[in-house]
Parts: structure tokens; sequence; C-alpha cells
């Protein structure tokens, strides 16, 4: 499309009345049947916008101005809100953030997948709107992002950060005192790992320069146990210097149970290790759901709402159908949660999963609770269930936000099992997976479960039948 040809101009600002929310979080509106979408904006605003990004058939704008609010905007209750990337959705009240999460389902399944007359059961809602999250990720950086009214504060150094990333940054980190989504436990801990690394000079890792110490702190918590674990990473082996912390943190703090020390010497930013080193307490902590007890040690997955988690396994259950005579394959099945809740109700279950140290997870918790009737598969998930001599009854998929691969997804349709339950936590992937299974599959149910309150983010669980 030439320039001429775009109904907005890049870098011109318009007022825009605002219609509707995107997965993703962003307010939508048209313009001569152009979209655009406004990250900021809510249904029924009206507001200033400058257009950055254009494509043939939508653009992005930033938000200026609001020059007319909607009336379901409301107060942020977090001072960080405006800058923070952690939450996208503070300013709603949580009944209409469930609302919208909703519709987001519905249009992602009609216009993606095509899928109008499907039955949609209401999103189940979370039972805590703030400190649900059991899994905080924290940065440390030497690039702080100052706030407005710490600009001109001569006692504030911008060479150091532990927070939240600022969104659309990849170097730009916000000092965060508390977090609304974790604990005050995790909170408090938050604040004395801050003050002593301060205090003691350590330095944050340079995202730019690859230089320096400390890369991430990770707060793990769990309810059952009422214990925490603690996982400093950082960019090469001194453990000896985080020692001192991590006997404070234990004295300090009776409900941490463990502190580790992932070493990530690689310039990916990511808080996974490639070396482990037990710093105070035990290696792992348990969390429980249902009457199943999990290890979970740093670097494993375990959904980050566990209530939630309770109520998303249980839907999983339910739509699976299991006699107890049936194979069942559970794609993407990291840890084992869903496969060894659902081996009880099985004949057996065969579990696929790409990271290694995952799979060793999962052959762990499988031995702890003596499930004989499950194997672990790793590896390259299309060429292991290609590799398989037996065929399932029932398929569990809970693929990453990318959702399945094409080939995966066509393969299923050779396997043809008589059911399909699929999780997902991305209505667009989901969507675009269904588009290419409804031929061979019905659509029976769609369950949303809010795991994540005050984000876009919304899971469901669909449940398809063989035509």
């Amino acid at each position: 499309m030439s320039e001429k040809k775009y109904p907005v101009g890049r870098g011109t600002e318009y007022t825009l009345d605002i219609e509707k929310l995107a997965f993703g979080g962003a307010g939508i509106t048209r313009l001569d049947n152009y979209v655009i979408f406004v990250k900021g904006a809510l249904p029924g605003d009206r507001v200033i916008a400058r257009i950055q990004k254009r494509k043939p058939t939508f653009a992005e704008a930033k938000l200026i101005a609001v020059e007319k609010p909607s009336e379901k905007r409301i107060n942020p209750p977090c001072p960080y809100f405006e800058w923070c990337g952690g939450c996208t959705w503070q300013n709603l009240s949580y009944d209409d953030q469930i609302k919208f999460k909703q519709e987001i389902v519905a249009e992602s399944l009609e216009h993606i997948a095509g899928l109008e007359e499907v039955e949609i059961q209401p999103v189940l809602k979370s039972e805590k709107y703030f400190g649900y999250r059991n899994k905080m990720e924290f940065s440390f950086s030497d690039r702080r992002w100052l706030l407005p009214h710490e600009l001109n504060n001569e006692d504030i150094s911008n060479k150091f950060a532990l927070g939240l990333h600022v969104p659309d940054t990849f170097d730009k980190i916000l000092q965060i005192d508390s977090c609304m989504l974790q604990s005050d436990t995790a909170n408090a801990l938050l604040k004395h790992v801050n003050d002593y690394v301060l205090s003691k000079a350590l330095e944050p890792y340079g995202i730019k320069n690859h230089k320096g110490f400390l890369r991430f702190l990770v707060i793990r918590e769990s309810e059952y146990e009422n214990s925490l674990m603690v996982n400093i990473v950082t960019a090469y082996d001194n453990h000896k210097i985080l020692k001192p912390l991590a006997d404070q943190l234990t004295e300090s703090f009776p409900d941490v149970k463990s502190v580790v020390n992932n070493i990530n010497s690689k310039l990916a930013q990511i808080a996974l290790g490639e070396q482990e080193i037990l710093l105070a307490g035990k290696p792992v902590i348990k969390e429980k759901l249902g009457r199943h007890i999990f290890n979970i040690s740093a670097n494993s997955f375990f959904q980050t709402n566990t209530r939630q988690a309770e109520k998303l396994y249980d839907k999983v259950k339910e739509f699976v159908e299991l006699a107890g005579t049936e194979e069942l394959w559970d794609l993407y099945c990291g840890t084992g949660t869903i496969s060894i809740i659902l081996a009880e109700y099985s004949k057996h279950v065969t579990g696929f999963e790409l990271v290694e140290s995952a799979v060793v997870d999962a052959r762990k918790n499988a031995d702890e609770h003596g499930v004989k009737n499950i194997k672990f598969i790793s590896g390259d998930l299309l060429r292991s269930i290609k590799g398989m001599k037996t065929s399932p009854d029932i398929i569990v998929t809970d693929p990453p936000r990318s959702g399945m691969h094409p080939r995966v997804v066509e393969y299923l349709k050779i396997l043809k099992p008589a059911r399909i339950v699929y999780v997902s936590c991305n209505p667009t992937t989901l969507s675009r997976d269904l588009a290419i299974l409804k031929d061979t599959y019905s659509v029976d149910l769609v369950q949303p479960v809010d795991m994540f309150p005050q984000t876009y983010h919304i899971e469901t669980v669909v449940k398809l039948s063989r035509l």
C-alpha cells in the first residue's frame, strides 16, 4: 500500500472514540473501516492518539491524552501502574475485566476460527484480585527508569534498579518497592534483598554491555507449606558472596525454606541457569493441587495462581470424560501436573515435553505420588509422537503462548483421538489451531478461566470431539 493510500499518517494525532478491547489490552477503534489499536485506552474513552506504526489493515497508536474518560475507568491502586508492564487493566473494575475477557475469547473464536455458535461458559473468576501470584520475577539493572517525580532527586541514582520492565523496552527497569500481585511477605523479601545488595555494593548486570553480577531475583511461594523459595540468578559463580544474604533471609523470614543461586552466563536475558547452587535450606518447595502434592524447583513450571489452577485442572478432568480404559497423551506436559492428576482415571498416560529438566521433575513427581501407569518422553514433540507405536484415545494439549506447530495440529487429525482437550493461554493462537481442527472435530464446550486478574491474559479450556 503506497503512502497516500494509508487512511492515517505516521506521526499524526487523531481524536478517536474507543469501541472495545483487544487481546493484548489495547483499545480498538476504526477510522474509515481501518482498525487502530491504542494502548492504555478503554471502551468509551475519547482519546487523542498519535500513529506510530502502520500496516495494510491496521495501525498502532500511542495514547497522548484522554479527552473524555470512559465511565468504566477507575483509579488504579498501584502507584507504578502507568509505567509498569506487569498489569494492564488495574484501571478497570474486576467485573469489567471479566466481561471483556469473555468478549475477547468469543470474538477470537468467531473471527479467527470461524466458530460462531460455539457454547462459551461464563469465565471462572479468581478468588483473589491481588496477591494471587505464587511466582514473581524481578530484574536487576544498571539502567533505572526514573519516574517523573524522581527525575530531579539527587539522592536517587539511575545506576541501579531491582524491579520490572518498562513496556516496549528490553533494558529499562522500573524500581519496584512493592508489587500488589504478590504477598506481603514476598514484598518484604524484595525490599530486604534490595537493601542488602545496595549496602554491599553488589554489581547489577548491564543488559546492554553484558557486564555485572546480579541478573534476576525470583520469589516463589507455596500456600500448602506456607513457604517461600528465593532464587538469585547471577552472570557467574560467586556464591560465597551470596551466602551471608541467604543466611540472613532464612533467619529474618522463617517461611523462607529454600535459597538457591542459578548461574546464567549466556547473553539471553532469561532467569534460567546452566548451574544451580543451593545456598540455604532445601532445593525444592511443595505445593498442593487437590490431593496431589508437587515438588517445585527453581526452574520448573507451575501455574502462577494456585487456587485457579485447581479450577482449571478440575475442568480438564471433567472435559476428558475418562472411564479408566483410555490411553491418554499429554502434550507439552511440563512437570507432569495434568498427567499425574489424570493417571488415576486412565489406563495409561504418556506425557511429552521438550525441556529435559521439566521431564526430570515430572518423573520425580510421578514417583513421589506412586503413579505407575505413566511415562514421560523428552524431545521434539512431532518427532516423539510420530515415533509412538500406540495411538491415543484422548489427547490433552497445553501448548505455550505461540500455540501448537501447524504440523503437530495436522498430525492430531491423523491420530484421530476420540477427544481432544485443549488448554490455552492465548485465545488468538487457540483459534488459529481450532480453525485447522474444525473439519475433523466439533468444538463442544469452551471454558475461560481467569488466572491473571489485572491483566488481559485469560486461560481457556476447550473440549473437542471427533466428528
